[in-house]
């Protein structure tokens, strides 16, 4: 797999022959600035929740590209009203083919609030099952019980938020990564705002103490995994 960090929560994934992007949020982001979104591949578009720093450049990705949007029922239908025309609409613990894909929605604790004010359903993550093994994208959420569930997709890695003030910080995403039983990790949603801003070196000694990796690409690069 090859995996792009678009800044903030955006990553996209390569993989099969597909490119998965998630959470698309670049144009409003200040340490992105490098990235030009009209260049961002996308067969597929997951969005884990409605608030904008997850969502901003979604629409303009989703209608030059003709890529189907996966998210929860109210965000798919809410992007159908904007002329998206390939949408999928779930809900928590459904899942759904892509492709040889399956992909999961599961739960993330957190709040879902659209652009416009409007309703954003349940926040979410995803599970990504393909030919290369599964992975894990938390979207914005503190550590929950739930995540002991997701052991048994023999994760091969997983994005967790990092940042903490308003998702889960280093210490919990050690434990998050933990009881879902991943060596890898890959941190999302810290620096972009003040609030977020973390020590990156701290944060790689602290998973190190406990046998983990976290990887911290830089915004525009591509790794392998």
């Amino acid at each position: 797999m090859r995996i792009t960090n678009y800044g903030h929560s955006c990553f996209g994934v390569s993989s099969a022959g597909r490119s998965i992007l998630f959470d698309s949020f670049v144009t409003g982001n200040p340490l992105a600035k490098s990235i030009k979104v009209d260049t961002i591949p996308a067969d597929l578009v997951l969005i884990s929740h409605g608030h904008n720093d997850h969502v901003m450049d979604a629409e303009a990705i989703l209608k030059r590209t003709g890529a189907t949007l996966l998210s929860n029922f109210e965000i798919a239908t809410w992007y159908g009203r904007k002329g998206v025309e390939k949408t999928v609409g779930m809900n928590l613990g459904g899942s759904t083919a892509f492709g040889e894909f399956r992909l999961k929605y599961v739960v993330a604790l957190h709040s879902s609030e659209l652009p416009d004010g409007s309703y954003g359903g349940n926040p979410g993550g995803f599970v990504v099952e393909g030919p290369e093994g599964a992975f894990h994208h938390a979207g914005d959420t503190a550590v929950t019980m739930d995540m002991r569930l997701l052991e048994r997709h023999q994760l091969k890695f997983a994005f967790l938020p990092i940042g903490d003030h308003f998702t889960m910080g280093v210490k919990d995403a050690v434990l998050a990564a933990q009881v879902m039983g991943v060596k890898k990790v890959i941190g999302m949603h810290y620096d972009t705002f003040p609030p977020i801003a973390i020590d990156k070196v701290a944060a790689q000694e602290a998973f190190k103490k406990d046998g983990i990796e976290l990887l911290l690409p830089a915004i525009g690069s591509t790794i392998e995994l």
